[in-house]
C-alpha cells in the first residue's frame, strides 16, 4: 500500500528502513504521516516492527535509511533528550530511590526549570491522574495501577507535544487496564497532545485510537481508523488479526465490479464483496464477521445467503452465546447471539440453516 508523506505532518517517517544485522529488514520502506493532536495506534504481533518504530521515532534506535521528521525537522541526529517526547513503558521505568515528587521533578531539573514552576507542573500533573495526595509515596509504596499513572504524569509534567507509549497497559488486570484506556484517551482529548501508541492488543487498539496502522513483517498492512479497520479489512491478515473472523475457502466463479461470485469447497455459490480478489479462477477466502451470522429467518437482512450448517458446542460467555458450526467444510465457523431473554436453544449435531448479508462476506487473498 501506498501512503507517501504529508507535507503538513507533525511526525513523519519517510522511506525508512532498520536493519541490525545488515540484511534483514526489521522495518521496510516505511511511509507513515501523523496528524498533530492525533491518537495513533501501532498495532500487530510480536516481531511486526511497531516497537523498533517506536524506538527510532524516540532516538534509542536509529534509521538504518530514511528520515524521521518532527514538526517539520529531521531528528535522525538528535539525541532522544533533546527530542521533546515524553514516554511512558510498560514497566514504569520509575526511579525506586526517590519519591512521586521526586520524579516528576527530574525531567523538569533537566529542563533547568526554577523551584516554584517544577512545583507548580508536579502538581498539576499529579491532579490530572488523580494521584495529587501520593507525592511523598515512593513507587514501591504504589499498586500497578498507581505506578502506571505516576508514570504517564512524569511523561506529560514537562507539557511535551508528543507522547510515546509503548505497552503502558501490559503488566495490569483487565478490569484496570479497560479502566485506564478511557483515562488516557479522555486525558488525550482534554490536553490535544499528540500520542503514538504501542500494542498488540487489538481490543486497545480500537478502543483508544483516532487512526490505527495494523504491522506484519515490517510493513504497515492497513492505516485506518477502528471502524474502517473492524468492517472493512484490507487483507487476511488484517481480517484475522482485528476481531474474531470467519474464514471459508473457495474459487473465483465470476468478478464484475466489486462484487465476486465465489464457489465453495463444498461447492455452494456464495455472493461477496471483491476486496482483494484477484482474478477469475483464482483462490479466495471469504471472511465473515461471526456477530454478521443469524441462524432465525425473522432476523436475516433481506438478501440473505442461507448455508446448511451442524452444530458443534455452543459456549456460554454471559452477554453472548458462541455456537461453533460446520459450515462448507469448515467446522471452526463461529455464530455470535446476543444471551437475550428467550433465546432459541441450540444443541450439539442440530442441522440449522444460518445466513448473512452478501455485503458481509469479503473475498480476500487466499
Amino acid at each position: 500500500m501506498t501512503l507517501e508523506p504529508r507535507n503538513d505532518a507533525f511526525v513523519a517517517f519517510e522511506h525508512v528502513q532498520k536493519s541490525y544485522d545488515g540484511v534483514s529488514l526489521v522495518v521496510k520502506d516505511l511511509n507513515l504521516s501523523i496528524g498533530k493532536g492525533e491518537f495513533l495506534t501501532m498495532l500487530g504481533p510480536s516481531g511486526s516492527g511497531k516497537t523498533t518504530c517506536l524506538m527510532m521515532l524516540a532516538g534509542f534506535e536509529t534509521a538504518t535509511h530514511g528520515e524521521i521528521k518532527l514538526d517539520g525537522v529531521n531528528i535522525n541526529q538528535v539525541p532522544p533528550h533533546k527530542r521533546g517526547i515524553g514516554m511512558v513503558f510498560q514497566n514504569y521505568a520509575l526511579f525506586p530511590h526517590m519519591t512521586v515528587g521526586e520524579n516528576l521533578a527530574f525531567p523538569l531539573e533537566v529542563r533547568g526549570m526554577g523551584k516554584d514552576e517544577r512545583e507548580a507542573k508536579i502538581k498539576r500533573a499529579l491532579d490530572m491522574v488523580q494521584m495529587g495526595a501520593f507525592a511523598n509515596r515512593r513507587p514501591a509504596q504504589l499498586s500497578g495501577g498507581q505506578q502506571q499513572r505516576i508514570a504517564l504524569a512524569r511523561a506529560l509534567v514537562f507539557d511535551p507535544k508528543l507522547v510515546l507509549m509503548d505497552e503502558p497497559l501490559g503488566a495490569l488486570d483487565k478490569q484496570l487496564r479497560e479502566h485506564m484506556q478511557f483515562e488516557i484517551k479522555h486525558l488525550h482529548e482534554s490536553l490535544g497532545i499528540t500520542v503514538v501508541y504501542v500494542t498488540h492488543d487489538q481490543g486497545e487498539a480500537l478502543t483508544m485510537s483516532d487512526r490505527v496502522a495494523v504491522f506484519n513483517d515490517g510493513r504497515i498492512q492497513q492505516l485506518a481508523p477502528p471502524a474502517d479497520l473492524y468492517e472493512r479489512p484490507e487483507n487476511s491478515f488484517v481480517a484475522q488479526f482485528i476481531g474474531e473472523n470467519n474464514k471459508l475457502l473457495g474459487t473465483i466463479e465470476d468478478l464484475t465490479g466489486d462484487k465476486a461470485l465465489v464457489r465453495l469447497a463444498t461447492g455452494e455459490l456464495i455472493d461477496a464483496t471483491a476486496v482483494n480478489a484477484k482474478e477469475k479462477g483464482g483462490k479466495t477466502l471469504v471472511s465473515i464477521r461471526p456477530e454478521r451470522v443469524e441462524f432465525k429467518p425473522e432476523m436475516m437482512p433481506p438478501g440473505a445467503h442461507t448455508i446448511d450448517a451442524e452444530v458443534v458446542e455452543i459456549i456460554y460467555m454471559g452477554d453472548i452465546l458462541r455456537a461453533v458450526l460446520k459450515v462448507a467444510g469448515a467446522d471452526d465457523f463461529v455464530m455470535k447471539m446476543r444471551n437475550t431473554l428467550g433465546q432459541t436453544k441450540l444443541s450439539p449435531g442440530q442441522k440449522i440453516k444460518v445466513g448473512w448479508h452478501p455485503q458481509d462476506a469479503r473475498a480476500l487473498d487466499p
